[in-house]
């Protein structure tokens, strides 16, 4: 969770794991284990990682990361609802994947990186307008995305080279290179489709679109130029330059000027090579730089020696067979790594023959492929010959059943009108003869006659029609037969084609049949040699498995020995580094309390150190250390048990016992410090009880730093010395803090509900106070006695309410899953100056009624009225400094407090002004007549005069006096420092001047004699008036000074 950019090579290797794997379940599976809601910093490297995986990860990523989208969701509201300097752009980044996520979801052909072609743009984007104009909004709103992070994580840097080059710049700008490369192709991207749309669509509709891609431009060009005068960018990316305006959609041949922003990333294998060699894990034993050669010389026993001692003086049998056996495992490692390079080399051998041999066959496979390929075509060419010849001699039996149809149809038309005309000579011979037998009979009657020519004129005419009718027949089927004739030519010609392409299809038949015949031979040919190749290859797979099988024989046995030789060589080894490890963790520890001594030592000097005395603490403070301390005496004890119990492992020892000497010291420094603002006898007590607590640590240090006193070693009676101080300090607590921390709830309600009952009481007082006024007094009396009922009833309860629920809301939005007690105790000196304020209202107003009855019945002064005023408005403002400190700036309730008092203030101002005015106007019925006084009466009153003036000015700087002592011990008992108080007022404070000059009252200054028979300059009523809305309160800066120091 550092402030520093992701490195390089990690998310090289994440994005490798995913095309390794396939998808990003791992990642995923880790990824969820983050504490994203606790680091914004770590959620910001996140999201970058997730950026880069989504864009350079395997393809299947997008699915797994949208498993995952709700999660992603959750963490950006999480981080929206939080202040922190990293949670905006972790809520803008979680939003620009999700919407990155989503878009590439729906719209599968464009990969996450967005490198597609205008292809690819164009068939994702279809031809219906409606859905181009649906992804011109998308492309609109992604874009959105990314320039409303980059605008944001500019905007939090100040763009000068120097933050630029820091790392927690850089932790920033580090994701724009993504937002970069995005935007580039998201830019082209919307061009396009705006030139389609404007293709299609009127002007007017696309207004809008026209004037969003603008934005857009200046934006992304403003990021661009911003990017690119960064030093940071320089080295990583080369950002495109954009045009100096935007396209114009509404002239279609701008589309031609557009040009691609690339984003060119540059090479930077070298400096990733060196990050390489830097993660290279460091050697976990340290070697020294002993010449090798020396270490050959040197036997490899002396390990054994140095524990042990080489026995009677000199070489056992057994380590010179330990010798003789190492020798012999060397030589058959030597031999088993000869036999398996000659393994390797036949093997190495055997495959590349298996490779020409299979390559061969391979060859010869497509050969075969190819012939049967060309047989085949050669067979349906064949087929389609005899389909042809089979067509053609249907089609010549069909012209031959055809010629003989027509011949036959000839021949029966010509018969029958050979029958036709048989037929109508014999009528025209059977008329002839009829004609004969009329004329013999014409002379018999002429109406016969007549009747004979008729009919004989119409069978003449019925013969000559039907002789035009034969002949036009025969024309008819003459011109058949020519037509008949030419079509049978035709389709002789056809046939006798036909015939020569039957004749040539036979011929490449016979050669196709030849062919397949040779490349059959050959087949065979290849299929013996390839049989032969394999029964080869299996001879020498059988050859080399056996040597194999040997070959792995003799490397168990010497696996088995060298393993036996090993794990005598571990266990020696292993004792050793056993005992060495635990003088290394003894050493550690010894180290640590001589540290820890030091430190101890160092706090006890400066207890008695002169340039110390200077300095001071709080009881409060030093509560604190002493509680931490008396915790981390308890971790020293438990770390102390497991060193007891593990002596191999001293990390929790070690750690304990740095925190307690720290924690030890600073409760020894701000003892004595705390001692040197403390009463004398707690201040001894104190100074004594740390320098004991001093000399107890170092004696259980002591106990700790030797081995024959660690097992006896209790800081008992460190932590009852530091009990004994943690009650000193309690007792120099002030005494405002002794109300217990869980009844500081229930003390602020009935403080505020006490407040309001007393005010409450204070009205029904007044309330019969001024029925009785009105009876006894009228005028300016009266009208000063409404003024304090008003006061009263309406300014002071309006601003209890207003508190109270100001305090309310406080709580509600403060406390989270606390109980209101526990939010109260958690915040203590806020609720103790809560608790002040309102006293101090509640006893104002009381005080305030009790005046207002003295005067009423004329025993009291108006003055004790003007000073309760003064109190009020003084605790009002304590009051409203208490709940502002606590308060939201915007809360409602906070500016009706605020207006409660001023309201307040008004009325306060208004009382003490009708005060004044009643008095001036009372003192003005004393007339003073010095008419009848001689000159020596007047010059006798004017002495006597003189000296009540002089008594008045004594009685008056004596009662100042008075006044600051009082305030010195009311602030001393409230817990206030002087010093503060001075500084409160701005001022050198008259109340530090009493106590530190001699006790005796200077003399006040003689005033200046007044000339005679001067009247005191009064202001007149208006001036008096006007001053209502300007209340001067006398302590009030003293007043907020006490309100500080309880904030």
């Amino acid at each position: 969770s550092t402030e520093t950019p992701v490195k390089e090579k990690h998310a090289r290797r994440i994005i490798l794991g995913t095309h390794r794997e396939k998808g990003a379940y791992t990642f995923w599976s880790y990824a969820l284990g983050f504490p994203l809601a606790s680091s914004s910093i770590l959620s910001w490297k996140f999201c970058h990682v997730l950026h880069k995986v989504l864009r350079d990860g395997h393809r299947n990523v997008l699915q797994d990361c949208m498993r995952h989208h709700g999660s992603l969701v959750e963490v950006g509201k999480l981080w929206t609802h939080l202040h922190d300097r990293y949670g905006q752009l972790v809520a803008l980044y979680t939003k620009l994947l999700c919407t990155k996520m989503e878009f590439h979801a729906k719209h599968s052909e464009i990969p996450p990186n967005l490198e597609v072609t205008d292809e690819v743009l164009e068939r994702t984007a279809g031809t219906d307008i409606n859905n181009v104009f649906q992804l011109t909004v998308e492309v609109f709103d992604y874009m959105d995305a990314e320039l409303r992070l980059a605008e944001t994580v500019i905007r939090q840097l100040n763009t000068s080279i120097a933050i630029s080059t820091l790392t927690s710049g850089q932790c920033r700008l580090a994701p724009l290179i993504q937002v970069i490369q995005d935007c580039s192709h998201l830019y082209h991207f919307t061009v396009k489709l705006l030139f389609k749309l404007h293709a299609c669509l009127p002007s007017d509709t696309l207004q809008g679109h026209r004037d969003r891609f603008h934005d857009q431009f200046h934006s992304l060009k403003t990021f661009f130029n911003k990017a690119r005068d960064m030093l940071y960018f320089k080295r990583l990316i080369q950002i495109p330059k954009l045009p100096d305006s935007p396209p114009n959609f509404l002239h279609a041949a701008s589309l031609a000027k557009h040009v691609k922003p690339v984003v060119v990333i540059p090479d930077e294998d070298e400096p990733e090579q060196q990050d390489d060699d830097d993660d290279e894990p460091e050697p976990l034993i340290e070697v020294s730089d002993v010449p090798t050669s020396s270490l050959q010389t040197q036997p490899q026993l002396d390990i054994f020696d140095q524990a042990f001692g080489p026995p009677n003086g000199g070489f056992d049998d057994r380590d010179l067979q330990i010798e003789s056996l190492k020798r012999d495992l060397e030589l058959l490692r030597a031999e088993l790594e000869r036999v398996k390079a000659e393994a390797q080399r036949y093997i190495t051998q055997l495959k590349s023959q298996i490779n020409s041999l299979e390559a061969e066959l391979e060859e010869q496979r497509a050969q075969k492929q190819r012939a049967l390929v060309e047989n085949e075509q050669l067979r349906m060419e064949l087929e389609a010959t005899r389909r042809r010849n089979s067509e053609h001699e249907s089609l010549q039996t069909t012209f031959i059943e055809a010629e003989s149809k027509i011949s036959q149809a000839t021949e029966q038309r010509y018969n029958k009108l050979k029958e036709k005309h048989t037929e109508l000579v014999a009528s025209h011979a059977e008329l002839l003869r009829k004609s004969a037998d009329t004329v013999k009979m014409l002379s018999a009657t002429q109406q016969t006659q007549e009747e004979v020519e008729r009919t004989k004129q119409q069978l003449s005419f019925e013969v000559d029609r039907i002789k035009q009718e034969a002949d036009m027949k025969l024309e008819e089927q003459k011109f058949e037969m020519e037509k008949l004739k030419r079509e049978l030519e035709e389709k002789l010609a056809e046939v006798m084609r036909i015939k020569a392409t039957l004749q040539n299809s036979e011929k490449t038949s016979e050669q196709m049949n030849s062919s397949m015949t040779a490349l059959q031979a050959e087949k065979e040919r290849l299929m013996r040699s390839v049989s032969e190749k394999e029964a080869e290859l299996s001879s020498l797979r059988q050859t080399a498995q056996v040597q194999q099988s040997s070959l792995q024989q003799e490397r168990e046995r010497n696996s088995r020995e060298l393993g036996e030789l090993q794990s005598k060589l571990q266990e020696k080894v292993s004792q050793d580094r056993k005992q060495k490890l635990l003088e290394e963790q003894f050493a550690l520890l010894q180290g640590t309390i001589t540290e820890a001594e030091s430190i101890i030592q160092d706090a006890a000097a400066k207890v008695d150190d002169p340039l110390h005395i200077r300095c001071t603490s709080s009881p409060d403070y030093l509560i604190s250390r002493a509680e931490a301390t008396l915790g981390s005496i308890d971790k020293v004890k438990k770390g102390h048990a497991d060193y007891l119990s593990n002596m191999g492992d001293a990390g929790g020892l070690l750690r304990a016992l740095t925190q307690f000497s720290h924690l030890s010291a600073d409760t020894i420094i701000n003892g004595s410090a705390t001692a040197h603002m403390a009463p004398t006898d707690h201040a001894d007590r104190l100074t004594e009880n740390c320098r004991s607590c001093a000399s107890q640590i170092l004696e259980y240090l002591k106990d700790l730093k030797s081995k024959t006193s660690l097992q006896r070693a209790d800081p008992a009676s460190v932590r009852i010395i530091i009990q004994k101080i943690l009650h000193l300090g309690q007792e120099l607590r002030p005494k405002g803090m002794d109300i217990r921390q869980d009844e500081l709830g229930d003390l602020v309600d009935k403080e505020m509900a006490a407040t309001s009952a007393a005010i409450e009481e204070a009205v029904r007082r007044i309330d019969e106070m001024m029925n009785q006024a009105r009876k006894d007094t009228s005028g300016i009396k009266l009208e000063v006695n409404e003024r304090f009922v008003q006061f009263l009833d309406s300014a002071i309860r309006m601003l209890i309410i207003a508190s109270t629920d100001l305090q309310k809301e406080i709580v509600e939005s403060g406390r989270g899953a606390a109980t209101i007690k526990e939010f109260y105790a958690r915040n203590s000196r806020w609720t103790e100056g809560l608790i002040s304020a309102a006293k101090a209202v509640g006893w104002g107003a009381t005080e305030m009624v009790e005046s207002a009855d003295k005067v009423v019945l004329h025993t009291g002064k108006y003055e004790e009225l003007i000073v309760c005023s003064h109190e009020i408005a003084a605790s009002t403002a304590q009051l409203v400094a208490a709940s502002k400190v606590k308060a939201d700036r915007s809360s409602k309730k906070l500016s009706v407090l605020q207006q409660a008092s001023r309201h307040v203030n008004e009325m306060a101002a208004n009382v003490v002004a009708s005060t004044k005015t009643g008095q001036e106007h009372l003192e003005d019925k004393d007339t003073m007549d010095f008419s009848g006084m001689s000159l020596i009466k007047l010059r006798k009153e004017e002495m006597e005069s003189q000296v009540k003036v002089l008594e008045l000015e004594s009685q008056l700087e004596n009662e100042r006096l008075r006044l600051g002592e009082l305030r010195k011990k009311h602030y001393d008992l409230a817990g206030v420092p002087l010093e503060q108080v001075s500084e409160g007022n701005g001022e050198t404070s008259s109340l530090v001047h009493p106590a530190s000059m001699s006790p005796k009252p200077s003399k006040p200054a003689i005033m200046k004699k007044p000339a005679l028979a001067q009247k005191p300059n009064i202001p007149p009523k208006t001036m008096v008036r006007s001053m209502k809305t300007k209340v001067y309160v006398e302590d009030k800066t003293l007043k907020w000074a006490f309100l500080v120091k309880l904030i």
